[in-house]
């Protein structure tokens, strides 16, 4: 059963992250609201824009007090596949988020990826939706699922539309060790 959820999860991922790349702002508001996207002819074509865009897109991420490795290697193969540019979002100072940048520097400038920080302060949740309402340039954001949003998002205790745009959550290599470990511990007990 859990399996079919993580695909399920995927799936909805990828519709959402597919949405963002290729719908206009009007299709993702009827794609996030539950309303399927229009397939005519009429609104593919409107949907593919002709011109570039005048400025990038960018990937939010949702920076807590620290940062795995594996939402950045997403983070950072993702701007550069999507040419997007990267805007952090977080409660931390700017000082502080940019020390748990640091490492992973190079990889962004190697990718091309601009960066930009917005410091948010508030109640966490309100003030992270006020802040991407503010920011139409991004097409969505990356959380670690093991963190504060992720837990939040998870749990429930977030509505499903409290976000005003999609959330990718990663899952860190170590959570899903873990939690193979755990399920495989409780197949052992069901078994004896």
């Amino acid at each position: 059963m859990k399996l079919t959820d993580d695909i399920k999860r995927m799936l909805n991922a990828l519709a959402y992250a597919n949405a963002g790349d290729y719908l206009t702002l009007p299709q993702k508001d009827r794609v996030l609201q539950g309303c399927p996207a229009p397939v005519s002819a009429e609104s593919t074509a409107a949907a593919v824009p002709v011109a570039p865009p005048a400025r990038r897109l960018h990937v939010g991420l949702y920076l807590g007090s620290e940062l795995s490795a594996d939402v950045m290697q997403y983070v950072t193969q993702t701007c550069a596949r999507l040419r997007h540019d990267l805007t952090v979002l977080t409660f931390e100072s700017e000082t502080e988020a940019r020390s748990l940048l640091a490492p992973y520097q190079a990889m962004l400038n190697k990718a091309g990826t601009g960066l930009s920080f917005v410091v948010i302060s508030g109640e966490p949740p309100a003030a992270l939706a006020g802040a991407l309402r503010r920011r139409p340039e991004i097409a969505f954001l990356v959380c670690n699922e093991a963190g504060y949003l992720g837990h939040s998002l998870m749990a429930g205790t977030q509505g499903k539309h409290v976000m005003p745009v999609p959330v990718v959550m990663v899952a860190t290599n170590e959570a899903s060790v873990r939690q193979a470990g755990d399920e495989a511990r409780a197949v052992v007990a069901r078994a004896s």
